[in-house]
């Protein structure tokens, strides 16, 4: 237990204190973003990314993965807080909470060995692009100085690195924060700053309580709210922490990451602050700057409020040029550029899926929605190459002196309701055989279809006269016959017949 905490917490404290101070810079205008996207006050994305981070670095099952407030939560608050106001954002917030962390004990995060790595790769790369397309409003519009403070600051990004000893030791995203601010109070150059996207809070945050009544027409109202912010903050966070993982070549808790949301969740609401899930575009500004253990989320949400709170007249100057170059390093980091040289050599499914999840999420801006539909385009096309592998042989026999024919009939590969009609298309009802013997040896019944269609099978070649006999069947196949196959069954053939 204490080495797995010194692991996580104080393997690499310098390069975490670090990555840390460069996330909670690129967090602040994020958060005051999302929160004008759902309808609230600033504080309440600032105060809800503190919250969530401090939390989640303690109880996550994601070392070095950063959640805070997102614009994909953001989304899903603005009609209830329009119709309801804070209150009910709030109360919605801590329902999310508790619905995470039933997930997580219902280990939900396992359900992520069904996303296909077409599905992950889409996903990563539409967020990419949406990541990308968030700076447009940023550089559209504007005087030359800013397209020439953030050439500049990507300059720093990309070849500060490549300086002997400092170039290693220090992020570059930060270096391009400071030099670009400082370039701007030295000039006075007037541009867009942070200061410019809302109000800092100048107070630290206080426990809140809605002031929501306890009754089922308040549930009611926010049920359906929690339970969209619930599953889209955890689809989010296990994608992420899924990213994270191969960033990092180190595994995951995904089920104690989704308590570790809800718990987050809980805390954040009760502080004043929005619900919020796991950031993809930080915690690769986390990893890309050296941050690996939960001491960089933590760091990160601390150092937040304390800029916030006790340097904000220093945070306000920030240009916003400097974090547009930061999420333009991140939106080309994300981006899986060989999954384009990939479309040449993968299969056209595959391809379709990936393609189409991106075209998805960049069109609704939905990440939920997209991967739902990758995840459907993947398992219809898993389901057709698996139903397409079954055949069944054949062969006839002539037994006692040649008087008495007999059919064998072979089924190889997987039956179930996508090759269910390729199953019984292989037999022949019409043809004149004494017997009929179906050999499962090598075939195997996943559902109640297939079950169906092997009812179908016996019960036609019985109408025409033949006797059938089914071998071979194992133990799996066999339960789930035995359980829903109805062709001995008498009275329920007779049903069927009506």
């Amino acid at each position: 237990m204490l080495e797995r905490m010194k692991l996580e917490w104080f393997s690499n404290i310098r390069g975490d204190l670090l990555a840390g101070i460069v996330v909670a810079l690129a967090l602040i205008p994020e958060a005051i973003a999302f929160s004008i996207i759902a309808g609230v006050d600033p504080k309440v994305g600032l105060y809800a990314s503190f919250c969530i981070a401090v939390i989640i670095a303690f109880v996550g099952g994601r070392p070095g993965m950063i959640s805070a407030a997102t614009g994909a939560m953001a989304l899903l608050m603005v009609t209830l807080v329009k119709t309801h106001g804070l209150e009910y954002l709030l109360a919605a917030t801590l329902l999310t909470g508790v619905l995470q962390i039933i997930a997580g004990y219902i280990k939900m995060g396992d359900l992520m060995r069904f996303v296909s790595r077409s599905v992950v790769t889409g996903f990563v790369n539409a967020l990419a692009i949406l990541i990308f397309m968030a700076q447009l409003p940023e550089l559209s519009g504007v005087t030359w100085h800013v397209y020439a403070m953030t050439a500049a600051g990507l300059g720093i990004i990309y070849l500060f690195p490549y300086l002997p000893v400092v170039g290693k030791s220090i992020p570059s995203p930060l270096v391009c924060i400071i030099v670009l601010t400082a370039v701007t109070l030295t000039f006075g150059i007037d541009i867009r700053n942070v200061g410019d996207m809302g109000e800092l809070p100048d107070t630290l945050p206080i426990f809140l309580w809605p002031e929501v009544p306890l009754n089922l027409t308040t549930l009611m109202i926010i049920l359906p709210y929690s339970i969209g912010l619930a599953v889209v903050g955890l689809l989010e966070s296990m994608m992420t922490a899924t990213i994270v993982d191969d960033l990092t070549d180190t595994s995951s808790d995904k089920n104690r990451e989704c308590k570790g949301q809800g718990i987050a969740n809980i805390g954040a609401g009760l502080m004043g602050g929005m619900a919020g899930c796991a950031m993809i575009g930080q915690s690769i500004i986390n990893v890309k700057s050296g941050g690996r253990g939960r001491l960089s989320t933590f760091v990160a949400g601390v150092f937040l409020l304390i800029m916030v709170v006790f340097l904000g007249d220093w945070i306000k100057q920030i240009p916003m040029a400097a974090l547009v170059a930061v999420m333009i390093m991140v939106s080309v980091g994300t981006f899986s550029w060989t999954s384009i040289l990939d479309l040449k050599k993968h299969p056209l499914s595959t391809n379709i899926v990936m393609v189409t999840t991106v075209a998805v999420v960049v069109a609704t801006h939905n990440l939920a929605i997209g991967v739902f539909v990758g995840v459907l385009l993947a398992t219809l096309f898993f389901a057709n190459k698996i139903g397409r592998h079954m055949l069944v042989k054949s062969k006839l026999i002539a037994v006692k002196g040649g008087s008495e024919q007999e059919r064998t009939y072979e089924v190889v590969g997987q039956v179930f309701f996508a090759s269910s009609e390729q199953f019984i298309n292989a037999f022949d009802f019409k043809e004149v055989v004494d017997k009929v013997i179906i050999d499962l040896t090598q075939a195997h019944f996943w559902d109640i279809t297939a079950v169906a269609t092997l009812d179908k099978v016996v019960i036609k070649f019985r109408r025409e006269g033949a006797q059938v006999e089914i071998i071979g069947m194992d133990d799996a196949t066999t339960t789930i016959v035995d359980k829903f196959g109805v062709h001995n069954a008498p009275e329920e053939v007779k049903k069927l017949a009506l």
